[in-house]
């Protein structure tokens, strides 16, 4: 399953010069990035990547702030609550503007109305992935092996309601196990 990832705010790198011309003295100071995501996990690094290359392209910094927790939902409310001048922007994505939308009966933004999507800037696959130590070397193997110890096996996600706590969710339907779901503030807190 392939997770779809945006930015609010500017565009991709490979934009960058013609918005930089485009816009004459923009940026003129530091750009905050919210990733709302921990440190350490695949959006942080790819958020960094991205925004030192806008600081090399743009002359002004950059900076990424990590605003973890419920499945994206506390990092977008702090962009949604922030000034709409440009120097804050933030990775969206499915977990906050489509899935908690269906799981939560009130979110602290619209994710409709309090965002302007921009582009895509990557894609990131979900992958399933066992302890060493879980005697189990094919998905076949592990699903026998969940099916003859009911709530023995459990697996952790970036959060709930996010695409690998869904995916997750999926595999238990699809392979009629019982295993219990561990969320954690983030992919790289959850590995």
């Amino acid at each position: 399953m392939r997770r779809r990832t945006f930015i609010a705010g500017l565009g991709t790198g490979l934009a960058a010069p013609a918005i930089v011309q485009a816009e004459g003295t923009y940026p003129n100071r530091l750009v905050r990035y919210i990733n709302p995501y921990p440190a350490g996990g695949p959006t942080d690094t790819l958020s960094r990547l991205f925004c030192a290359k806008m600081t090399e392209l743009t002359g002004q910094q950059w900076v990424v702030e990590n605003r973890g927790g419920a499945g994206g939902n506390l990092g977008m409310e702090v962009l949604s609550k922030s000034e709409p001048d440009g120097y804050t922007l933030g990775l969206g994505g499915i977990a906050a503007h489509a899935i908690s939308p269906t799981l939560y009966a009130r979110l602290p933004f619209n994710p409709r109305t309090d965002f302007t999507f921009v582009s895509t800037i990557w894609w990131l696959p979900n992958l399933l992935a066992v302890n060493l130590d879980v005697p189990a070397k094919s998905v076949a193997e592990l699903i026998e092996l969940c099916r003859k110890n009911p709530g023995k096996y459990s697996y952790g996600s970036a959060g709930s309601g996010t695409t690998l706590h869904l995916s997750g969710e999926l595999f238990k339907m699809l392979a009629k196990v019982d295993i219990q779901h561990v969320p954690y503030r983030g992919s790289a807190p959850a590995t």
